[in-house]
């Protein structure tokens, strides 16, 4: 009878054992989920702002400036290019919008009109929620293209929010979900409110 009791009180220990190991573990995961190690120097990691965006606070070494970048990946891959999500970067120094960039992750290819100023430009196809429009987006060194400032105040109150670019083989699509981004941050940091698309 006294070696069952004994019995009893280990498995009881055992269980209460593995159950705190299981919670020390979740909490553990959760909150290295919370953070994203930056790619770059001088930039603290990311923390979650809501939904799938990330944001990445710095310090310019020679101004003092505050830099906050906010970091939303796609929820797919190019042909070209299967390791690397297209991404989109909303910076803001000093509590102001300094510019969005679309970074595909695949090389792209020659732009195809000029800007105002005869800046070379990439004519792309924009999906937000249940419009879409065509724009030009000023190309830079075939690896990215700088959003303007409408589109991006559309994209940080979308819920769908899709890319089309000139690919080798056709369209690529960049599927991206925008929805949860706590919209107070982005004021706080860029003075940066969203935007309605317009109907086409």
């Amino acid at each position: 009878m006294k070696a069952l009791r004994l019995w009893d009180r280990r498995a009881l220990a055992l269980k209460a054992f593995f159950a705190g190991l299981a919670i020390m573990c979740a909490v553990a995961l959760s909150a290295g989920a919370q953070s994203v190690m930056s790619p770059y120097q001088g930039e603290h990691d990311g923390v979650s702002v809501g939904g799938k965006w990330v944001a990445f606070r710095s310090e310019d070494k020679m101004t003092a400036a505050k830099v906050v970048r906010f970091e939303l990946q796609s929820d797919n891959y190019l042909s070209a290019s299967p390791d690397y999500k297209p991404r989109i970067e909303l910076v803001c120094t000093n509590r102001k919008y300094s510019y969005a960039d679309f970074n595909p992750g695949i090389p792209l290819g020659p732009p195809n009109r000029p800007g105002i100023w005869g800046q070379p430009q990439l004519e792309v196809r924009i999906r937000v929620d249940d419009t879409h429009h065509y724009h030009g987006w000023n190309w830079i060194r075939g690896r990215f293209l700088s959003m303007d400032k409408g589109t991006t105040r559309e994209l940080i109150g979308a819920q769908i929010f899709k890319i089309e670019i000139p690919g080798r083989r056709g369209p690529e699509i960049a599927e991206f979900s925008p929805a949860g981004l706590d919209l107070a941050q982005v004021k706080q940091a860029c003075d940066l409110t969203p935007k309605r698309p317009s109907k086409n």
